[in-house]
């Protein structure tokens, strides 16, 4: 028994970046449970100007998107890598994650829910908000 349970575990953990895991209890968490703990790690980590786009009906891609920003290519890559973090802790789900080498944009994808983490001038460059929200006013 123990045997089968080490691997389970070490089947886990080489499993962990090849996209969502759920664990007993993480099956019963929706998506709006997901972006409520999403908005909340964010809030707690002081990301700015934090928007939420209802994908439902748009695309296939996610139910929700999350845009926000950081003010330092450094508070960038913390705001993804505690987000990660909970997520798994929280949730059982692992998310993948792109852009934590420049900190300029950070992209989380936790299959149902989508968080862009930029920098501000990033940010504003791209003006991600105004491709998904009629008339930018996300």
């Amino acid at each position: 028994m123990e045997g089968r349970l080490l691997s389970l575990n070490t089947d886990v953990a080489n499993a962990a970046d090849t996209g969502p895991i759920l664990t007993s209890g993480a099956s019963d968490a929706t998506s709006e449970d997901l972006l409520a703990r999403i908005l909340t790690s964010l809030d707690e980590d002081k990301a700015e100007d934090v928007v939420q786009i209802d994908l439902r009906g748009k695309t296939s891609i996610g139910d929700y998107m999350v845009i926000c920003s950081g003010r330092s290519s450094r508070q960038v890559v913390a705001l993804a890598e505690k987000l990660v973090e909970r997520l798994k802790h929280e949730f059982g789900r692992s998310a993948k994650v792109e852009g934590k080498e420049s900190g300029d944009w950070v992209l989380v994808d936790t299959g149902d829910v989508i968080v862009h983490i930029f920098r501000p001038e990033v940010r504003e460059f791209y003006q991600l908000e105004k491709m998904w929200v009629p008339g930018g006013s996300a």
